[in-house]
């Protein structure tokens, strides 16, 4: 007969063959195990289902904590709610027993609870009393359905894509009309102190391309004021003057006459003229270029009006 192999049995300190283990203790092989179980105070509206392992689906109306928090405490209609639990108080270690050595009594807790999907007709999902998360720039939900979710790790998986979509609809649970559209924002860390727009990829490409061909152009103005500013140099550096005896002053192989001295001037002051009025009309473009990509207002702006991230 082969040897059943040896497990661990928590707490005993040695390892117990397979005859040995009740099992009814071990969980192994999906057997029940028995554990410690803090006691849930069920309100007189709720349905609890529960398991010996800690897990809960309690149906009721919104309570986030005590009796007599939430919109369901506050003795509200149309405040349904479904709280699915598993691993009550697990952030405080696995208790039964409080300080006076009686059977402990919890009640929902979103910061020591393992893992939780809270749905609510109607709830302040946002409020300390909650999920305690920063308004952010979309703003804390009061009064409104609601739903949350909570673990020490959360994936969403879409084998064919995911969409995170508001305002699907003119009026909200409430009846009432949604005014605006609220966005999406992504806070690491709950802290919204640093919270800026979303970067539009496409829009962005556009103005920086813009902007490249604004500095290209300058490049050319630049280039254009250089060149015509060499000729003018050219001109002073070779021309000459007549002396007291008659003679030309140096160099005098390079002599420059009057008129060709007063033709370069001429072109010169045209050249910068006209330079310079392009020189305007580029500042004038850049303000545009300024306007239309980097206003909130003009529709290529760069960044998301609605979506967010720290």
């Amino acid at each position: 007969m082969a040897n059943k192999k040896a497990v661990e049995l928590e707490g005993l300190g040695r390892k117990l063959t397979a005859e040995e283990i009740p099992a009814s203790a071990t969980g192994v092989a999906g057997k029940r195990r028995i554990e410690p179980q803090p006691l849930y105070v069920k309100a007189e509206c709720e349905k609890v289902i529960a398991d010996s392992n800690g897990s809960y689906i309690v149906l009721g109306r919104d309570r986030p904590s005590t009796l007599a928090t939430g919109y369901g405490g506050a003795g509200h209609t149309q405040c349904s709610r479904i709280d699915l639990v598993v691993g009550r108080m697990a952030a405080d270690g696995p208790k039964t027993i409080d300080k006076e050595g009686q059977p402990l009594r919890v009640h929902p807790s979103f910061e020591s609870d393992a893992a939780r999907i809270y749905i609510s007709q109607k709830a302040d999902i946002d409020h300390k009393a909650y999920f305690n998360l920063a308004k952010g720039k979309v703003g804390s939900s009061i009064a409104r359905s609601a739903i949350g979710i909570k673990a020490d790790a959360v994936r969403i998986v879409g084998r064919e894509g995911i969409k995170l979509i508001t305002r699907t609809e003119p009026r909200n649970s409430q009846t009432g009309k949604i005014e605006k559209v609220f966005g999406i924002d992504l806070i690491a860390g709950n802290d919204d102190k640093e919270l800026e727009p979303l970067v539009k990829g496409h829009k962005l490409s556009s103005a920086l391309k813009d902007m490249m061909t604004h500095i290209e152009k300058l490049n050319s103005l630049v280039n254009l004021l250089v060149t015509t500013q060499m000729q003018f140099n050219k001109v002073l550096t070779y021309h000459t003057h007549i002396g007291n005896m008659g003679a030309p002053t140096a160099p005098p192989a390079l002599t420059y006459d009057v008129k060709t001295f007063l033709n370069q001037a001429s072109k010169t002051s045209m050249d910068l003229m006209t330079c310079q009025t392009s020189l305007m009309s580029h500042r004038a473009r850049c303000v545009i270029h300024k306007k239309n990509h980097y206003e909130i207002s003009s529709p290529d702006y760069i960044n998301s009006r609605y979506n967010n991230a720290n």
